[in-house]
C-alpha cells in the first residue's frame, strides 16, 4: 500500500501553508544543511497573501522566492525505495520540478510530490521562508 493511500493531511490543511499554492510552485533545489532539510522554491501567492503584489499584464502568478526547512530531518525516502542513505546523501540526488502534492501522513513523514518522483521526508513540522527582494 502506498503512503498516499494512508490517512493524509493536504498542505492546504497546515497552517505553514496558509496563503500560498504548493500546487503550482517549483522546487529549485533540495540540500541538508546541519540536520535540516532545506529546499529553494519559487513559491505561488494567493491574493489572500500579505505579500502578494497585482500581476503585470504578461504574469500569470505571484511567485516569491523562498525556502522550505524540515528541521530535524532524519530520514529522505525516494519514490519509496529506502536505501542506506544519509539524508544529505539522498538529498544530493534529488532534482527539481514542478511540485503536485505535498502532504503528512498522520503523524509520520511528509510526502511531496512532483515531476521529481514522491520524495517521503521524516521531520520535524516544516518552516517556510519567504525571501522578500
Amino acid at each position: 500500500m502506498s503512503d498516499v493511500s494512508k490517512a493524509a493531511v493536504d498542505w492546504r490543511q497546515l497552517r505553514e501553508f496558509h496563503d500560498v499554492d504548493i500546487g503550482h510552485s517549483y522546487i529549485l533545489s533540495w540540500k541538508m544543511q546541519a540536520d535540516t532539510l532545506v529546499i529553494d522554491v519559487d513559491l505561488v501567492l494567493t491574493e489572500q497573501h500579505p505579500f502578494y503584489v497585482p500581476l503585470r499584464p504578461a504574469q500569470k502568478a505571484c511567485i516569491c522566492a523562498a525556502t522550505l526547512e524540515f528541521p530535524a530531518c532524519s530520514l529522505i525516502v525516494l519514490d519509496h525505495e529506502q536505501r542506506p542513505a544519509t539524508p544529505a546523501e539522498v538529498a544530493d540526488t534529488l532534482r527539481g520540478g514542478m511540485i503536485e502534492s505535498l502532504c503528512r501522513i498522520d503523524d509520520g513523514p511528509y510526502v511531496i510530490s512532483g515531476k521529481f518522483g514522491t520524495v517521503s521526508v521524516t521531520a520535524e513540522r516544516p518552516i517556510l521562508r519567504l525571501q522578500r527582494t
